[in-house]
């Protein structure tokens, strides 16, 4: 009989050069950082199983953008009032009337100090009462910032209008920070933010499928490239040099967007190191659909449902967006939070990493 063949495998591992046996031995233990491999299911499990997570996702994404937006109200949206102790205490008795928990009214001593509030984002209007210091004769007035987006201008100037009209009193409006002229809808924000982090999401799952072996400080190096580019070209097309669609400096908008984009990136990155192929259903559904859902772009967070509203706080996107308003047209409201959130995404996230990719092997190699 002819002796047995020998498998292909036993083969490979018989022609592998000693040396190539050192190079492997001594490679320092932070130089792989491969994403796990799996065998891929089969059978019934490999039928099922797309379908189970793409219809889940599928469905998330509908209860929440349904539940955000099929019915939008405010609740406990922040207005000043300008008047006297009984003129307050009717515009509030008039907007409860019209919208219950729509509007948490503020009493302000005089025009300039809601105007402040106004242009400062701490209110979203301010109504002065008739007979006071800025209204129009015996009309009443309101400050609105056009800037909030119009789903806020058409819910302050009717509600307003309506306690006017209560009063027999004729309503006169003035938009004291408009959109840009090249943000006519106020929606660029939103799309800007939406197109980062789904350019984000996108890099962090890239990264493992072009540079499985990458090591870890060149894949930070990648992640702080990608990040400046990207706060780069969103600022060149959202600024005075493309669309001119957020007034906000260059250096300011491109910064946070920067952030954005590395917290997004940084995320998905963790999500698949943690629990593999599973971690980009996860991350989309944390940052595209729960993340976008919340952001703000479209809308405050207080016409949010109160299950959905924590989430713009603390999540890349919500911050973000803020961020970015502020800095466009509000005195820079909500700048330092957004900074301080964005970057302890950023720390924490890379610190997983690290812990993952680089502690966890040094430790298997010892």
């Amino acid at each position: 009989m002819p002796p047995a063949t020998p498998s292909l495998d036993r083969e490979a591992t018989l022609e592998v050069h000693p040396e190539a046996h050192s190079e492997v031995r001594h490679r320092p233990a932070h130089a792989i950082d491969a994403a796990p491999r799996t065998r891929g299911a089969t059978g019934v499990k490999g039928v099922l199983l797309p379908v189970a997570v793409v219809l889940a996702i599928g469905t998330i994404f509908v209860t929440v953008y349904l539940a955000a937006f099929h019915a939008p109200r405010p609740r406990h949206l922040p207005v000043a009032a300008v008047g006297t102790d009984q003129q307050v205490l009717q515009v509030e008795a008039g907007l409860d009337a019209g919208l219950p928990g729509g509007f948490s009214v503020t009493m302000y001593p005089s025009e300039a100090e809601a105007r402040q509030a106004v242009e400062h984002r701490e209110v979203y209007a301010a109504y002065l009462a008739p007979g006071t210091p800025g209204a129009v004769g015996r009309n009443p007035k309101l400050l609105y910032a056009g800037a909030n987006g119009p789903s806020v201008t058409g819910t302050v100037t009717g509600a307003f209008g309506a306690v006017a009209k209560a009063g027999g009193h004729q309503l006169t409006q003035q938009d004291i920070v408009p959109s840009s002229s090249g943000d006519t809808r106020g929606m660029s924000v939103f799309y800007a933010a939406f197109g980062l982090i789904l350019a984000g999401y996108l890099f962090g799952m890239m990264t493992y499928q072009i540079a499985p072996r990458l090591q870890f400080r060149w894949r930070m190096v990648s992640v702080a490239s990608f990040g400046v580019l990207g706060g780069a070209i969103i600022g060149l097309l959202s600024g005075s040099t493309g669309f001119g669609a957020l007034p906000g400096s260059f250096y300011g908008i491109a910064g946070i967007t920067a952030m954005m984009a590395a917290a997004a990136g940084l995320a998905t990155m963790v999500f698949m190191r943690l629990v593999g192929s599973a971690g980009l259903s996860l991350a989309s559904v944390v940052l595209l659909t729960l993340g976008n859902s919340t952001s703000g772009g479209v809308m405050p967070p207080q016409y949010l449902p109160d299950w959905l509203r924590p989430l713009s706080e603390i999540l890349p996107v919500g911050v973000g967006v803020r961020a970015i308003q502020g800095a466009s047209y509000f005195h820079n409201d909500g700048l330092t939070r957004g900074i301080a959130v964005l970057a302890g995404w950023i720390v924490a996230c890379a610190a997983i990493l690290y812990a993952r990719d680089v502690l966890a092997r040094r430790q298997t190699a010892a």
